[in-house]
C-alpha cells in the first residue's frame, strides 16, 4: 500500500530553499513542486495515461498558488477518469491560441508592413503604420484575417468617413487591401473582404493647391514680385520659391551651411523633405545671383530666410502667402505652394522636359520601368539644365510686359 504523503502548506511553499541539486516536494495525488538550484519553484504534476508516464506543468510559483495548482490538479484528474490525457488537452488549446494568434489581422498587418517597408520610404512607412495603428487595429486587429467579412470592413471604412476624413478612408481601404492580398499569399486567408466595396465610398477629391499656369497670368504675377514693395528678404524668397518650385517648408528651412555657391547646388537633409529622403537641389545662375545678394544680409545667420523678430528662427510659414496677399493674390486664387504646379505644367507643356525629369525634381516618389525608385543624384545634369531652362523661361515672360522706351529719330 502507498505512502499517504501529507499535503504541503502555504509556509512550506514559500520557506522551501534552494539546493545544490534540483528536488521535489510532494502535496500528493501527483502535484509537485519542483525548486530548482537557482531558485525556481515550479509546479508539476506526474499522471499516467495509457500506460505511459507523463508530466503537467502548472505554472510557476508564487505566480501560480498552492491553491491554484491543487485546481489545476483536480481538473487534471477529472479529464484522466474521463478518458482524456489533460497534457493533449493542454497542447491542443496552446495550438488553437497559437493559430488565432497568428492569423490574426494585426500580427499579418505587422508581417507585411516589417517585410516591405525596406521598399518605402521611412516617412511613408511609418505613415502607413500610424494609419494601420489608428483606424485598423483597434477594430480588426484580434480577428481572424480569414474572418472578416464585406460588411465588417466597411463598418470601420464608415467611422473614418464619419469625421470628416473621406480621402484617409480610401488610403485605408487601399492598406487593408495589400494586407488581405498578403493573407491570401501566406495561406492564412483565401478572398479579400475590400473587392466588393468598390463604390460602397463616395469619391474623394484630393485637395488642389491653387495655381496660376497660364502664361499670360504667370508674366502678371512675375512683374507683381518684381515690383514687391515689402522686405528685400522676402521678395528674395518669391523668386526662390518661383526659381527652384521647393515646397514652402523646404524654402523657409533652407540653411546657409545646405548650399554650396561655387558648385550651384542645395543638398536639402531627408529630416526637412516630406519623403524623409535627401534631395539636391541645382541652383540656376539667378539663384545663385540673389543668394551672393543675401549673403551680407542673412549670411552670419543660420537661416537664409530668418525669421523677422528671431534670427535663430525660420522664416514664419506665413510670410510668403501673406505677400501673395499684399501682391493681390488671393489665396484662393494662388498660395506659396501654388509655385510647383506652375512648374509642372510649363515644364511639361511648353518647355517639352520629361515628366521623369520633372517629378524627379519636384522630389516626387518616382520609379524606374524595373519599380526601382530613383535616388537623388538620378537626372542630375538634365534637371541642372532643366532648372537654368526654366529661369530664362520666367525671366523671358517677365520681359514680355516690360515697355521697352526708344529714342525717336530727329525730325520725326
Amino acid at each position: 500500500m502507498p505512502k499517504r504523503v501529507a499535503p504541503l502548506s502555504d509556509i512550506q511553499v514559500k520557506n522551501a530553499k534552494p539546493k545544490e541539486a534540483e528536488y521535489k516536494l510532494s502535496d500528493g495525488g501527483g502535484l509537485l513542486l519542483l525548486i530548482t538550484p537557482t531558485g525556481g519553484k515550479l509546479w508539476r504534476m506526474q499522471y499516467r495515461y495509457d500506460g505511459k508516464q507523463k508530466s503537467l506543468a502548472f505554472g510557476t510559483y508564487p505566480a501560480t498558488s498552492l491553491l491554484n495548482a491543487r485546481k489545476k490538479r483536480e481538473e487534471a484528474r477529472g479529464q484522466i477518469e474521463a478518458g482524456i490525457d489533460p497534457g493533449a488537452v493542454k497542447k491542443a488549446v496552446k495550438a488553437a491560441v497559437r493559430a488565432v494568434t497568428e492569423h490574426s489581422f494585426e500580427v499579418v498587418a505587422r508581417e507585411w508592413h516589417d517585410k516591405f517597408k525596406a521598399e518605402w520610404t521611412p516617412g511613408h512607412a511609418d505613415t502607413l503604420f500610424r494609419r494601420m495603428e489608428l483606424d485598423l487595429f483597434p477594430f480588426l486587429g484580434a480577428r481572424d484575417v480569414a474572418e472578416i467579412t464585406s460588411p465588417e470592413m466597411l463598418g470601420v471604412l464608415r467611422k473614418v468617413e464619419a469625421r470628416g476624413a473621406l480621402e484617409t478612408a480610401h488610403r485605408i481601404k487601399t492598406i487593408a487591401a495589400q494586407v488581405f492580398r498578403y493573407a491570401i499569399a501566406t495561406g492564412r486567408a483565401t478572398y479579400d473582404p475590400t473587392v466588393p466595396l468598390k463604390g460602397s465610398l463616395p469619391p474623394s477629391t484630393p485637395e488642389h493647391f491653387p495655381s496660376i499656369t497660364d502664361p499670360k497670368r504667370v508674366t502678371e504675377l512675375l512683374r507683381s514680385m518684381d515690383d514687391f514693395k515689402g522686405s528685400i528678404v522676402v521678395r528674395a524668397a518669391l523668386w526662390l520659391a518661383a526659381y527652384t518650385f521647393v515646397r514652402p517648408g523646404e524654402l523657409r528651412h533652407m540653411e546657409w551651411s545646405e548650399i554650396d555657391l561655387e558648385a550651384a547646388m542645395w543638398d536639402i537633409p531627408a529630416g526637412k523633405m516630406k519623403m524623409k529622403v535627401s534631395h539636391f537641389v541645382p541652383l540656376c545662375g539667378q539663384v545663385v545671383d540673389l543668394l551672393r545678394e543675401l549673403q551680407p544680409l542673412t549670411g552670419g545667420g543660420k537661416y537664409v530666410f530668418p525669421c523677422n523678430r528671431s534670427a535663430a528662427r525660420a522664416m514664419s510659414e506665413n510670410t510668403i502667402n501673406a505677400a501673395l496677399r499684399r501682391m493681390g493674390y488671393e489665396k484662393e486664387e494662388f498660395t506659396g505652394h501654388g509655385f510647383r504646379a506652375m512648374a509642372r505644367t510649363l515644364l511639361d507643356e511648353k518647355l517639352k522636359f520629361p515628366a521623369s525629369h520633372i517629378e524627379a525634381q519636384l522630389a516626387h516618389a518616382v520609379k524606374d520601368a524595373n519599380g526601382r525608385a530613383y535616388n537623388r543624384t538620378t537626372f542630375l545634369d538634365d534637371r541642372r539644365k532643366m532648372m537654368q531652362r526654366w529661369a530664362d523661361y520666367l525671366d523671358s515672360l517677365k520681359a514680355v510686359a516690360k515697355v521697352i522706351p526708344f529714342k525717336r529719330a530727329v525730325g520725326e
